[in-house]
């Protein structure tokens, strides 16, 4: 049983409030009386807020369930929908011209362009190692991956061919980005004193081994050591080439994680404050040897001029807060609720954050004062106007200044997308990101739309009308807004970290797209997406990119309108679905994993989180309230995927098996998310999922 302890007339969970009052206010010299009390007000002022947000939510959906409904058998009026959706509130208003005042912006996110990697907070080991991310092996990125066109790496330790398939690769980078005088080539090179480069202001300084260049922003390092194994027998001694990666982390406490109590929560808060500290540290076995990973040192080098400086060794932090949707029992309100997590989220998030801010830390994440939250699942203006007076009154209980708060505004809800100039300004001064998802913006497609009719394939969605101009409107009008130069535009995650290859070919469209970052799975595939920034000048890009396309475009819904699928084809689809959503519940429920590398139905290895799970189970639940399969179709398919579930985890020794389990929590969260998607508040899956992983916990 959780022992509480009450402060201010909140009850709260003893652990968290010890945490707080002795690890975080303690050191910051806050007074723990008066945070409490004002936490509470705070509480008391917006928790009503929230609710009357959410309730709006259903109020809109079930009159454009009804508009729908009403309309059964009619082909679609875009002209009258639209009209309507202005007469509900769904659509607002344009504002007038206007430009963020956003000040005060980390470089990273500001004036640089590079990839973001996004990393569940509950995972240490993962966290640090995308926090370390900043700077990777090119060389052992095209070693160990697809991305290089070689044979794969023979077995029993180090392949020599391919060795030397990657210093080519890696010469052509170097000609390519950092070309030498009078035309020479990187792999004629002799030794480090034969550098002379075309353009010599691309030569940044120098480090203990190498050489430091600079390109579109972006640093690279290249290391001379004829000491080492690669650089001893390399004409030019270069051991390695050391590339500015992921310039900025997400640490994510939503999608990727399973928390859904005080202790998740602890455990969450804790690895944010050893990341803002400098001190969080993992300990684990690899090959044999007992490895300690700990956060990088800063990277020093000396410029022409003889003077020392330093470049940080370290991703810049943001950390993502859940939405205003979910409540958490780690506290409850004088009323016995539970409360807001966004808000709690929020409050506990920042006052970590504020340790480093005033220099309690090793490290600073923010060399400009500013501390970086991501706010996913936003619906609409008013949403997002929520957010900043949340965060105006989290700043005024932790004493800071206005705006130390920066904002990130994950634009995946059909109604953000919608009147997204407006969501924009109401965070005008705050704003650092917008972001698309594919996935969640999907499912949030699918439910708005749910009575319209049955809806395309998910993967003839990605050629829909809708999606095109969602994500070029996302570019064109953060640029319109004056995001360029202040804040980051960026685009969704590359999900399948197996395939870099393909990634390398298909990723760069996020950048000729106009877009200054982009999500990667993996510290690897940061390292390897870097080398697009290297082509593409995306500053120089977005001066040049075209108006966005109107808002019907937007609103054009994708339904199946004269499809005809065969039975193979339903059943694929369905078989693809069910299969997607039970190996990412099974781990979720089960292990509390939040986000993994599951194998899909071809045995292919996704990244996949919380929003997979919206879309597939969202999905089936249109294909059923329209008739174009039965529930005794799902079943059968949940039942022939679940063994094929657990065929993919047979050596997890700690997988429970979902076959002959369908009684248990993982099976009866996979059928709840699929028979009660319709009613599920915008189709999210974690009320769902808390209960049945709460029900998991209990029973442990």
């Amino acid at each position: 049983m959780t022992e509480m302890t009450t402060r201010a007339g909140l009850a709260i969970d003893s652990r968290l409030a010890a945490f707080l009052e002795t690890e975080v206010l303690g050191p910051l010299g806050r007074d723990v009386g008066a945070f409490w009390q004002g936490f509470a007000a705070l509480l008391a002022e917006l928790a009503p807020q929230n609710r009357a947000l959410l309730a709006r939510r259903e109020e809109l959906q079930a009159k454009i369930d009804a508009w729908h409904m009403a309309r059964a058998g009619q082909p679609h009026d875009a002209a009258a929908y639209r009209a309507f959706l202005e007469e509900i509130g769904y659509l607002v208003p344009e504002p007038g011209a206007f430009t963020i005042g956003t000040q005060n912006v980390d470089p990273e996110i500001a004036t640089m362009a590079g990839p973001q990697l996004v990393v569940p907070i509950l995972n240490a080991r993962f966290l640090l190692n995308a926090a370390n991310a900043r700077w990777g092996s090119l060389y052992d990125a095209l070693y160990g991956t697809d991305a290089l066109d070689a044979p794969p790496p023979r077995p029993g330790g180090y392949d020599a061919a391919r060795g030397a398939a990657v210093i080519a690769r890696a010469r052509r980078f170097l000609d390519e980005t950092f070309p030498l005088a009078d035309g020479a080539s990187w792999a004629d090179l002799a030794g480090r004193e034969e550098v002379q480069l075309a353009d010599p202001g691309q030569f940044v300084g120098t480090t203990d081994k190498g050489l430091l260049l600079k390109n579109h922003g972006l640093h690279v390092e290249v290391v001379f050591d004829r000491t080492a194994p690669v650089g001893a027998s390399d004409k030019a001694g270069i051991a390695d080439i050391i590339i500015e990666a992921a310039l900025t982390t997400i640490a994510d406490c939503e999608d990727s994680v399973a928390a859904v109590d005080a202790e998740d929560k602890l455990a969450a808060y804790r690895n944010w404050l050893g990341i803002i500290r400098g001190d969080l540290e993992e300990t684990f076995a690899k090959d044999g040897r007992t490895i300690t990973r700990r956060l990088n040192e800063d990277k020093r080098y000396t410029a022409p001029d003889g003077s020392v400086h330093h470049l940080p060794g370290r991703s810049l932090m943001f950390v993502r807060n859940v939405g205003h949707l979910m409540t958490n029992p780690a506290i409850r309100l004088p009323d016995g609720s539970e409360v807001p997590e966004g808000i709690m989220d929020a409050v506990f998030t920042a006052a970590i954050a504020t340790l480093g801010l005033e220099g309690h830390g090793r490290f600073s994440n923010s060399r400009t004062g500013s501390i970086y939250i991501v706010k996913p699942k936003m619906h609409g203006p008013e949403e997002c106007a929520f957010a900043n007076t949340l965060f105006d009154r989290v700043e005024d209980l932790l004493g800071l200044a206005r705006h130390t708060l920066k904002v990130g505004v994950m634009d995946e809800e059909r109604r953000t997308s919608a009147n997204l100039a407006a969501c924009i300004h109401a965070v005008k001064d705050r704003i650092v990101f917008i972001n698309t998802g594919f996935l969640d913006r999907t499912g949030d497609e699918i439910h708005t739309s749910m009575r319209a009719g049955p809806m395309l394939r998910k993967g003839a969605m990605k050629e829909s009308a809708w999606l095109k101009a969602y994500e070029a409107r996302n570019v064109a009008i953060g640029l319109a807004h004056g995001l360029s130069g202040k804040a980051q535009i960026g685009k969704g995650m590359w999900a399948a970290p197996d395939l870099m290859g393909q990634m390398m070919v298909e990723k760069i469209a996020h950048l000729k797209a106009g877009a200054n970052t982009a999500w990667v799975p993996s510290p690897t595939a940061a390292t390897l997406h870097a080398l697009h920034y290297h082509q593409v000048d995306v500053f120089e890009v977005q001066k040049h990119l075209p108006a966005p396309p109107g808002l019907e475009a937007l609103l054009t819904i994708p339904l199946a309108e004269g499809a005809n699928w065969s039975e193979e084809e339903i059943r694929e689809e369905l078989d693809n679905n069910c299969q997607g959503l039970l190996g990412y519940v099974v781990r979720w429920i089960d292990q509390g994993v939040g986000c993994s590398k599951v194998p899909d139905i071809n045995d292919v290895g996704l990244m996949e989180d919380r929003a997979t799970l919206r879309i597939s189970s969202q999905h089936i639940a249109n294909w059923l309230l329209h008739g174009v399969i039965t529930e005794e179709q799902v079943m059968d398919s949940l039942r022939r995927m679940a063994a094929k579930v657990d065929a993919q985890n047979a050596s997890d020794p700690l997988y429970v098996p979902l076959t002959g389990n369908e009684n248990g929590p993982a099976f009866s969260a996979a059928k709840d998310l699929i028979f009660k998607g319709v009613e599920q508040p915008s189709g999210y899956t974690e009320p769902l999922l808390h209960h049945w992983r709460q029900v998991k916990k209990a029973q442990a």
